[in-house]
């Protein structure tokens, strides 16, 4: 199937854009949730390196642009609906702009919200700021 055939199979959303779910191919950590256009997928397939559609900056982002943290694409899969993908990726050092392995690092318990990861890279590192 060529690739242009795939992304005409994903249902996107009214405004171009379908969910994407980051998981570590080999241990099932989920990274991140992040948003793709046709753009973004056709270009993940392409290369095997991921890239995302950012809506604050209104632009394809290759993940580990600026802060050199890349996902490599091992395996794209799309749900049932055609509406969500799930990305297993090979991720290098964090994901989280916060420095984190991961986005998810806020938890719920009994009632409180409990950083439960702490930062692993500082962003003045990861971005120079």
């Amino acid at each position: 199937m060529a690739i242009a055939d795939i992304v005409s199979s994903i249902a996107f959303s009214a405004d171009g854009l379908v969910p994407a779910i980051a998981q570590q191919h080999d241990t099932g950590e989920v990274l991140m949730m992040a948003w793709m256009n046709a753009d973004a997928v056709e270009e993940t397939l392409r290369t095997g390196r991921v890239c995302y559609w950012s809506r604050s900056r209104g632009k394809l982002w290759r993940k580990g642009e600026s802060s050199g943290q890349v996902q490599r694409l091992i395996e794209l899969r799309i749900d049932c609906d055609a509406d969500t993908l799930l990305l297993l990726v090979d991720q290098t050092g964090v994901v989280c702009h916060t420095g984190r392995r991961n986005c998810f690092y806020t938890a719920v318990r009994d009632g409180d919200a409990v950083e439960i990861a702490p930062v692993m890279t500082s962003p003045e590192t990861l971005y120079g700021a």
